[in-house]
């Protein structure tokens, strides 16, 4: 039997079961698989032939950006490198299809220094001016989550999925699960940070009892990453930041501003949990952008009257 749709059931049992992959993971291999059972017009794999991923590779183009096509691709690859594996094929079409991307050079967008300031006087502002008690926490803890969002560079994925004993606030020291099930260990800095953190800790631990995790809202629930997005988006707003501010900018601008402060950029792979240096190489130009507005702007030859 050859069936796509079963076979494609059947990798998706061997991801969770033998390659141990994380439920995101499984969730976004679900996603791509079914939209490309979906959309080729063959459902046997048997049939399909290099002219057919070569369609589906051009109607992928015209509806997703570059690194969004990559990533599908990947994942159909996978597959039928699994097919060849299980012998389920005897030639791998793919092996006839020739794949080169350009991707354009995006910078990763920061928030100016300033703005974080701005925006993280606003969130205590509220903590201290709420007009109700449900107000005055739900600022409190809003102001944890994004100072340690900035504090550490931490994935937005990686916040909501803390357990209260990731958080070790004795040690100052947080165990971070990285993509790929990979641990990372980092220390928080700022007394500040702490300060806001413990007290949160102390206000909100029979919610964080409740759903065995580090950020939770006031039902006793598990803080959502769309709940963070909204709860940025609120502050902004709030402080009249014209700036829309997701929470991977933080990320950004944490790894951004210690490569400015001449932090070794092997130092930031790791604490951002990077598992190849060329990743974090993309903040090196964001760095020499800087430099060229600073020479631009402060090198003495600028006032010369010649």
């Amino acid at each position: 039997m050859d069936n796509l749709q079963t076979l494609v059931n059947n990798y998706l049992d061997y991801c969770q079961d033998q390659k141990r992959l994380d439920s995101k993971t499984l969730k976004a291999y679900r996603i791509d698989l079914c939209q490309f059972v979906d959309n080729i017009p063959v459902s046997h794999v048997s049939d399909i032939d290099t002219n057919i991923l070569e369609n589906y590779i051009s109607s992928l183009h015209n509806k997703y950006k570059v690194k969004t096509v990559k990533r599908k691709l990947a994942t159909i690859k996978a597959l039928f490198r699994y097919f060849e594996y299980k012998d389920i094929l005897g030639r791998n079409p793919f092996n006839k299809i020739y794949l080169k991307f350009r991707e354009p050079a995006t910078l990763p967008r920061i928030i100016p220094l300033h703005t974080v300031e701005t925006l993280l006087l606003s969130i205590y502002r509220q903590c201290n001016e709420a007009p109700t008690e449900y107000q005055r926490k739900n600022a409190l803890r809003d102001a944890a989550v994004i100072e340690l969002l900035f504090a550490t560079g931490i994935r937005i994925s990686e916040l909501c999925t803390l357990k209260k004993e990731d958080i070790n606030l004795y040690d100052q020291s947080i165990l971070i699960y990285g993509k790929g099930a990979k641990e990372r260990r980092l220390q928080i800095g700022n007394d500040d940070v702490i300060h806001v953190l413990e007290k949160y800790k102390k206000e909100f631990l029979p919610q964080i009892q409740k759903c065995n995790h580090f950020f939770a809202n006031q039902n006793g629930n598990a803080l959502s990453d769309q709940a963070v997005r909204r709860m940025i988006n609120k502050y902004t707003s709030l402080a009249a930041i014209e700036l829309h501010i997701t929470p991977h900018m933080f990320r950004h601008t944490f790894a951004t501003s210690l490569l400015e402060s001449d932090v070794d950029i092997r130092y930031i792979q790791e604490m951002l949990g990077h598992s190849s240096i060329h990743i974090t190489e993309i903040y090196t130009h964001v760095a020499i952008s800087k430099q060229r507005d600073i020479l631009t702007e402060k090198h003495p030859r600028n006032s010369f009257h010649i």
